[in-house]
């Protein structure tokens, strides 16, 4: 489990427990759930349609088994029927506002009924910005409901007329896959559901979802050129496992999602030259595009003059071995910010791969 997201949850738990602390344990489950949603968003932002569909462990034993768009509904579906069948005894955001038409859904239950290819048929149908705007509106709707408790309110259980307004709501199918949830749900006390769905659900889906989408960008990127247009070397750059690289669908460099299409000025420029990338450009060396405008970050120019002046395959070969003897996060940990020594530091890297190869 993420430590970050599980370090929040265990201290919100530990807060809500208690009356003096309740309210602020409360503002730490708002935190992390603005956090999770986050992430939702950035994914939804930035991977091509079939993203969505696509099921890179199908037949693995996990949340991971499922697609993105498939965990999106699910969460939200079970936040909004616990939320207000549940626990408000009022209408769901789902008909509220009309959004089953919206999203294009051919279901309203939570999807727990679904296998496999059903799966991925049911999410190629969905609008998946429809979909974003849907469980904002529910954790909107929940995160007004969270407000509103107070700490004797964690003791309140649910009666036999409870769980039958959500059976008759025909939001949980009668599949044995997914009718234990009305029992699950029901024999939970207010603190129970604030634990799961509000929050452990979400966390264990959407680290389920991280692992989807960082598979998705790893086949993306098999076979892709490594070296993005600007130089940098994406094997070796701290979004490796995020992004596909701008030669892919999958880019989400950090830069290129600043604008349209995901299109950087590097990338942009390199296109309309028709060259394969700033380093084989003879304004290089002056050129403040891009990556190129940001001071302290030379060392991705760096790379592209030694592409230049040795080929993408040394790059690659010397990076290894820096990141063999460094293991840094960032490049410009090693190469740092002025020019002329970061190419030093790679031609000298470049000389000690050699030596040894000889």
């Amino acid at each position: 489990m993420n430590k970050e997201w599980a370090d929040k949850n265990k201290k919100m738990q530990a807060l809500i427990g208690r009356e003096a602390t309740f309210a602020e344990g409360i503002d730490v489950l708002m935190d992390l759930r603005n956090d999770l949603f986050t992430q939702i968003s950035y994914i939804v932002n930035s991977y091509p349609a079939e993203a969505y569909y696509q099921m890179p462990f199908a037949g693995a034993d996990g949340y991971h088994s499922k697609t993105l768009a498939y965990s999106m509904w699910h969460i939200f579906r079970i936040e909004d029927i616990v939320a207000h069948t549940l626990i408000k005894g009022d209408a769901q955001i789902l008909f509220t506002g009309e959004w089953q038409k919206k999203i294009g859904s051919s279901i309203i239950t939570t999807g727990n009924e679904l296998e496999g290819e059903e799966i991925a048929e049911f999410s190629k149908k969905l609008d998946i910005m429809a979909l974003l705007e849907y469980c904002k509106a529910v954790m909107d709707s929940t995160n007004k409901l969270l407000r509103e408790l107070s700490y004797k309110d964690l003791k309140r259980c649910f009666s036999e007329v409870d769980k039958n307004r959500v059976l008759d709501s025909k939001c949980v199918s009668t599949d044995e896959k997914a009718f234990w949830l009305v029992d699950y749900w029901c024999e939970k006390d207010i603190r129970g559901l604030i634990k799961m769905p509000f929050s452990r659900h979400w966390i264990m889906h959407i680290e389920a979802m991280c692992r989807i989408k960082n598979k998705l960008c790893q086949m993306a990127r098999k076979g892709a050129d490594p070296i993005a247009r600007c130089g940098l070397s994406c094997n070796h750059c701290f979004l490796k496992d995020w992004c596909g690289g701008c030669r892919t669908a999958y880019n989400t460099c950090s830069d290129a999602c600043r604008y349209p299409g995901k299109v950087c000025p590097n990338t942009a420029c390199c296109m309309g030259k028709g060259i394969d990338g700033c380093y084989e450009c003879d304004s290089i060396k002056e050129c403040r595009k891009g990556f190129y405008e940001y001071d302290d970050v030379n060392a991705i120019k760096a790379m592209a003059l030694f592409i230049r002046k040795y080929g993408k395959k040394e790059l690659l070969k010397t990076m290894d071995k820096l990141h063999k003897e460094h293991d840094f996060e960032k490049i410009q940990e090693i190469l740092g910010n002025d020019l002329e020594e970061g190419f030093g530091i790679l031609e000298k890297a470049r000389e000690k791969c050699n030596r040894r190869i000889l």
